[in-house]
């Protein structure tokens, strides 16, 4: 980190990072001087989720969380339906929607540099990276509405 003197408005010396750290970043941005925070757990609930469906509005995102079901129908057409089993809705700004966004790109890029890439298609994880047969899996029908 290569330190550079800057001379602020009132003629005084000051060291500035060419690197700045996390708080003073944050004074930049507000204008205002470093707080404590301070993480409440009291309430915390935990839960797994392995779906989401995202809905938005003009001023907010809302992001539905689940779990992704498959379960028989008795159909012999369609004999499995997907069923997203919704537990959890999140309200956010787009403000808190794309500090989560790059939060995340930058959880998951590190991960995958200690651990290779995250391959999303299930098809070829559960193949070893080949390609699955149509019949491996069964096929997602979306449900009429109602």
């Amino acid at each position: 980190m290569a330190d550079v003197e800057h001379t602020t408005e009132e003629g005084l010396a000051e060291d500035v990072s060419s690197e700045k750290t996390i708080e003073q970043q944050g004074r930049d941005q507000t204008g205002q001087t470093q707080i404590r925070v301070r993480i409440d757990e009291r309430n915390l609930q935990t839960s797994y989720v392995s779906g989401f469906r995202p809905t938005m509005t003009a001023e907010e995102i809302l992001l539905d969380l689940g779990l992704n079901l498959i379960r028989p129908t008795g159909n012999k057409e369609h004999p499995y339906e997907l069923v997203f089993q919704v537990s959890n809705r999140l309200i956010m700004s787009y403000y808190s929607a794309k500090r989560l966004a790059v939060t995340l790109g930058q959880i998951v890029r590190r991960f995958e540099q200690q651990f290779g890439e995250i391959e999303l298609n299930a098809a070829k994880r559960r193949n070893g990276g080949g390609q699955a047969s149509a019949s491996t899996f069964p096929r997602a029908v979306a449900a009429p509405s109602r």
